[in-house]
C-alpha cells in the first residue's frame, strides 16, 4: 500500500496544558483549576481527538467520537437501564410462578408457603384497611437518622484513617473487630445503658451503617488520582482547600455507595432493634404476626419491608450517577 508523503499527518490527540491561574488567585480555585486540568487525563477518550483542519478522513474520525460524548452516553442510558431491569424482571417472574405451582398443587401446607395471590390480597387489605401503612413511618425513620448518625461519625474517622497512618495502624483492627458482634447481641446492652425507645434503635442503626461508609469513605479517598492531588498542591492549595474542592469531589461516589450500602442495613438494624426494644414499625408487626402464625400477614409486611429498602436504595443510586457525571 502507498503513502503520499505530501499529505498531512494524521491527527492527534492534542494535550492542552494544566489550566493555572494567577499566582494571587484564591487557593480554593487554583485548587479547582487544578482539577479541572487533571479531568481531561481521566475521561481520555470521552472528548475525542482533535484534528487538523483539511484532513478528511480526522473530521470523520472525531465526528464518530463525538457521538460517543455526554449526550450519546446520555441516550444510551435507557437502553441500559431496561438491559439491567429486564433480568431480574423475568427471574422474579418465574419464580413467582414456581411458587404459586408449589403452593396451588399443595406439596407445601399453607401455613407454612401461602400462595403469592393470597399474598397479593393481604396486602391489597392491609394497604387499604388494615392500616399497614402507618407501621412503615417509624421504621422509616428509625432507619434515616440511624444512618445520619453513623455517616456522621463514619465520614471523618474515614478521613483520620486514609490521613494519618498513625490513626490508621491504632483503629483499623478495632473497627474490624467490631464486625463480628452480632446486633442481636448488642441489643440487650443498649436497653441496659439507654432504655427503650427510640434512641437504642437509632444507635443500633448507626452501627450497622458505620462500617460500610467508613470502608468506602478510606476506600474512595486512598483510590484518588494521585497527579490531581500534586497538581492542587502545586498551584497552593491548603488541606482545606484540598478536602473541599478536590479529594471529597472526587471520592463522592464511592462515599454514596457507601451509604447506599448501608441504608439498606439500616433499615435491617430498625426491624431488629424493634423485635428486641419494642417499637411502632414494621419490626413491631412482623413480631405480632409471628406470635400468631399468620404467615400469609408475614410475607405481606416482608413486600413492604423490601419495597421500602430497594425504594431508598434506589433513590441512592440515582443520586450517585448523577453525581458521578
Amino acid at each position: 500500500m502507498s503513502t503520499d508523503l505530501g499529505a498531512p499527518a494524521a491527527a492527534t490527540p492534542s494535550q492542552d496544558p494544566p489550566a493555572t491561574l494567577p499566582t494571587g488567585a484564591p487557593a480554593h480555585d487554583r485548587s479547582s483549576a487544578a482539577v479541572r486540568s487533571a479531568r481531561p487525563r481521566a475521561r481520555g477518550a470521552a472528548t475525542g481527538a482533535t484534528t487538523t483542519a483539511g484532513t478528511v478522513t480526522a473530521g470523520a474520525a472525531t465526528s464518530g467520537t463525538a457521538a460517543t460524548g455526554p449526550a450519546a452516553t446520555r441516550a444510551a442510558r435507557p437502553a441500559a437501564r431496561r438491559r439491567r431491569i429486564l433480568p431480574a424482571l423475568v427471574l422474579g417472574a418465574v419464580l413467582v410462578v414456581v411458587w404459586e405451582t408449589v403452593a396451588r398443587t399443595g406439596l407445601v401446607p399453607a401455613v407454612f408457603l401461602p400462595a403469592p395471590t393470597a399474598v397479593a390480597e393481604r396486602l391489597a387489605e392491609d394497604l387499604t384497611t388494615g392500616g399497614l401503612a402507618r407501621y412503615v413511618l417509624p421504621t422509616l425513620v428509625e432507619a434515616v437518622l440511624g444512618s445520619a448518625l453513623g455517616a456522621a461519625v463514619a465520614l471523618p474517622l474515614g478521613y483520620l484513617v486514609f490521613r494519618s497512618r498513625h490513626a490508621s495502624a491504632a483503629l483499623e483492627p478495632y473497627i474490624a473487630a467490631s464486625q463480628a458482634i452480632p446486633a442481636v447481641a448488642l441489643a440487650p446492652l443498649l436497653v441496659l445503658w439507654l432504655g427503650y425507645g427510640l434512641l437504642p434503635i437509632v444507635v443500633l442503626c448507626a452501627l450497622l451503617v458505620f462500617f460500610p461508609i467508613l470502608l468506602a469513605t478510606v476506600l474512595g479517598l486512598r483510590t484518588l488520582d494521585p497527579d490531581v492531588v500534586a497538581a492542587a498542591r502545586l498551584d497552593g492549595a491548603g488541606s482545606w482547600s484540598l478536602l473541599r474542592h478536590v479529594e471529597l469531589p472526587l471520592a463522592w461516589p464511592s462515599i454514596l455507595t457507601g451509604v447506599r450500602n448501608g441504608f439498606t442495613l439500616s433499615v435491617t438494624g430498625a426491624v431488629v432493634g424493634e423485635f428486641v426494644m419494642g417499637g411502632h414499625g414494621l419490626g413491631m408487626l412482623l413480631s405480632a404476626r409471628g406470635l400468631a402464625a399468620d404467615t400469609t400477614g408475614i410475607f405481606s409486611a416482608l413486600i413492604v419491608l423490601c419495597a421500602l429498602a430497594m425504594t431508598i436504595y434506589g433513590l441512592l443510586g440515582a443520586l450517585e450517577r448523577r453525581t458521578a457525571d
